[in-house]
């Protein structure tokens, strides 16, 4: 059944009275893309200039589909935007929360029960980053003069890595007592010899 509304788009497309348009529609059961092709080949109305084609939108709707598709697009490439803009945000959330874990734990150095001095976890990765060849000898080195190191906050404080400092702290001093017990077992056999 054609409407009223379907003969006045042709009546303006084709630029025919509402009884043609009216014919042409019944003709080709309502279909308007159908109607102005028989109008063509008819000779009706003038076929579009350059191989153009018809479509039973006006031109009112094809503009808004057109924003429509081009909305459509510009949405996706947001999107797209967003997501790197979000994993952006939660990577520097994730390095900022390390980064606070790593300031209120710290290295605790102590000898002889008294603080000598706390550098926050933060500090020691980076100088194990970048002076990694100076910075572990130097705690080597430390371990065997008496120096402990214990590590100190909310995080890491009842982990097994103090006790892995402490079993090291232990051996190093039981290395340095063999060592001296072996140094003054030598020196007393020469004194002895004499």
């Amino acid at each position: 059944m054609v409407t009223l509304e379907q003969v006045e788009k042709l009546c303006e497309r084709a630029n025919i009275s509402y009884d043609e348009a009216r014919t042409v529609l019944e003709a080709t059961n309502g279909d308007m893309l159908e109607a102005i092709i028989t109008l063509e080949k008819q000779g009706r109305i003038k076929a579009p200039n350059g191989g153009g084609y018809y479509n039973s939108k006006n031109e009112h709707q094809s503009t808004d589909n057109s924003k429509h598709e081009k909305n459509n697009k510009d949405e996706r490439k947001e999107d797209e935007g967003e997501t790197f803009h979000k994993l952006l945000g939660r990577f520097f959330r994730w390095c900022c929360k390390i980064i606070h874990q790593g300031n209120i734990n710290t290295l605790e150095v102590t000898k002889g029960g008294n603080k000598v001095v706390m550098i926050p976890v933060t500090v020691l990765v980076l100088l194990l980053i970048f002076t990694f060849w100076i910075t572990v000898p130097i705690i080597i080195i430390g371990i065997f003069f008496g120096y402990r190191f214990t590590f100190h906050g909310p995080d890491i404080e009842k982990t097994k890595v103090n006790n892995v400092m402490d079993s090291v702290s232990d051996a190093a001093e039981n290395l340095k007592k063999e060592v001296k017990d072996n140094h003054n077992e030598k020196h007393n056999g020469k004194n002895s010899d004499n």
